[in-house]
């Protein structure tokens, strides 16, 4: 199964604020100069990187000589701003030692939801690797609100592993991999070396942040890991701690818990889709529109019972069961007031209801993709 990673040519490799901050007690330069020496060895290899790193936040904190993780938006995005220009030029120094350019991007998910910036920012990255340069990709925490953050960096590693159509991502976290139960409470709990990501258990097998400068912990890890299975990307999660830990992972060695892909990756259109973490609205479906969109069939409007939401023509929607079940979701043909127009008609009444037709259907099979 390792030699999943082994034969991986294009990674995503992910840090975590607790190991780039030493546990917040300031950037950790001598870790990150150890990341920076194996992946030039990479490189030479013959393999792409692409760095996550967390740390602004973490980093502005201790500079600003604050102890405690603020909670008020505003502060965050002090800390955020103050803290990534120390990253930043940490980052460049360590890896210009090994003659490697690097290139800071700052994302949001709004950069990714809408889809020319999501191609845009595919090409920009594309090129950086062609280039030879080492992306460095934080969220863009000093602009970031609530309604457009992705929340966590393990799941912005794996939007990453997707958008660039990644072989592997590798999440470097302060624990050794994911347990069956959380080690810090159960003395039982051991190691899970391989497991399938799509495997829905491992949830309950995840526990939350290890610490108050960690944002996200192993649960955010293992959804991480699944998203990026959607790509075809295999995860693993190891701790950032080991001596040579990403050598020794696309070695082939036995390290940390690999989660594989086992699924079919999604055409890349529809990988943008099942990507949006925020959508327009949601359609709710008759049991007879469930059976067509699981048969791979179009979305049209005599099945839909609800429409929640405002939304324009081309908005990223949920479909719906009638129990409030995400389906599926995609690119509706038209907008939330039309919409409730026609829905419950057939397709040969849209024109007589709206005075024109769009579409015969509400979300065509092919911008439609099955979520559960």
């Amino acid at each position: 199964m390792r030699t999943r990673i082994q034969n991986a040519r294009r990674l995503v490799v992910k840090v975590g604020s607790a190991l780039v901050t030493n546990n917040g007690a300031g950037l950790a330069v001598e870790a990150l100069a150890e990341w920076a020496r194996q992946i030039a060895r990479l490189r030479a290899d013959g393999r792409e990187v692409v760095l996550v790193s967390s740390g602004a936040i973490a980093a502005g904190m201790q500079r600003l000589g604050w102890s405690k993780r603020p909670q008020e938006m505003h502060h965050l995005q002090a800390a955020a701003a103050v803290g990534q220009m120390g990253l930043a030029q940490a980052y460049e120094s360590v890896f210009a030692r090994n003659d490697l350019h690097t290139a800071q991007i700052l994302l949001t998910h709004a950069d990714l939801a809408d889809r020319t910036r999501y191609l845009n920012a595919r090409s920009t990255l594309v090129t950086l690797l062609e280039l030879g340069v080492i992306p460095i990709i934080n969220e863009n925490d000093t602009v970031v609100t609530d309604e457009i953050k992705f929340g966590d960096n393990d799941t912005l590693g794996a939007l990453v592993a997707n958008l660039i159509e990644a072989d592997a991502l590798i999440i470097l976290t302060d624990q050794q991999g994911l347990y069956t139960a959380d080690p810090r409470n159960d003395p039982g709990a051991t190691l899970i070396s391989e497991e399938r990501a799509e495997n829905t258990a491992l949830e309950a097998m995840a526990g939350g942040a290890g610490s108050g400068i960690s944002k996200g912990g192993m649960i955010t890890k293992v959804r991480a890991a699944q998203r990026a299975a959607r790509s075809g990307a295999h995860t693993c999660i190891a701790s950032g701690r080991e001596p040579d830990a990403l050598l020794r992972l696309v070695g082939g060695d036995d390290l940390g818990t690999l989660l594989y892909a086992s699924s079919t990756p999604l055409a890349a259109r529809k990988q943008w889709l099942a990507d949006h973490l925020q959508l327009a609205g949601s359609l709710i479906l008759d049991d007879g529109a469930v059976d067509a969109l699981r048969a791979g069939r179009s979305l049209l409007p005599v099945g839909v019972t609800a429409v929640e939401g405002d939304f324009n023509r081309g908005a990223v929607v949920a479909c719906r069961t009638a129990s409030g079940i995400e389906l599926a979701r995609g690119l509706i043909n038209y907008a939330s007031s039309d919409a409730r127009r026609i829905a419950r008609s057939p397709s040969s009444e849209i024109e007589h209801l709206l005075g024109f037709a769009e579409a015969p259907e509400l979300i065509h099979r092919d911008n439609l993709v099955l979520i559960g």
